[in-house]
């Protein structure tokens, strides 16, 4: 069973994802064709670099700076999950807070924690104003799953900022 806590930013670093396995083996991938989701094979492996690691701690630390937050999912004292949600409201009357990031190592999905991260950054949200979160979603047919399990639908306004950094992610939406 996973132990979750909020983290601060002095604890973000790169020693703390020693034990967290991005690694995510792609095959099908949702896709915008002719202005349908339709289903692509797209094979791929989805891992980070080092470069990509302190990308990710930078923003982590960033996140909790400016008034966000990071959930980490432990096990064993053991980093295995996390999740941020970004403190500004966007979207106008839609009442945004974007959850900037989730991800589950590959050796613990499947096990509830992807679930766990969610309900917590969406409470987080909800209690800082936001009437829905907002993500930018990987397209691989397995994350979509999870995020539909999650009750996420199309945003009703794209981030044009994440379209344009992540043209093939799917825009999604959760009400709180």
């Amino acid at each position: 069973m996973a132990e979750y806590r909020e983290l601060k930013c002095a604890e973000i670093n790169r020693e703390l994802f020693l034990g967290f396995i991005r690694r995510q083996v792609v095959n099908d991938c949702w896709r915008r064709v002719d202005g349908e989701w339709v289903i692509k094979s797209d094979p791929f492996v989805d891992d980070w670099s080092e470069e990509d690691y302190a990308f990710l701690v930078k923003c982590l630390r960033n996140t909790v700076t400016s008034g966000g937050v990071v959930y980490g999912a432990f096990d064993g004292g053991v980093l295995k999950g996390f999740a941020s949600v970004e403190p500004q409201l966007f979207g106008g009357e839609q009442k945004y807070l974007d959850l900037s990031s989730i991800h589950v190592s590959e050796d613990m999905r499947g096990r509830g924690i992807g679930r766990g991260l969610f309900t917590r950054a969406c409470d987080w949200a909800r209690e800082h104003g936001a009437e829905k979160l907002y993500i930018s979603a990987h397209s691989a047919v397995e994350s979509q799953a999870f995020y539909k399990a999650m009750g996420c639908v199309e945003a009703e306004v794209y981030n044009q900022e994440h379209v344009r950094a992540e043209p093939f992610d799917r825009q999604l939406e959760r009400r709180l």
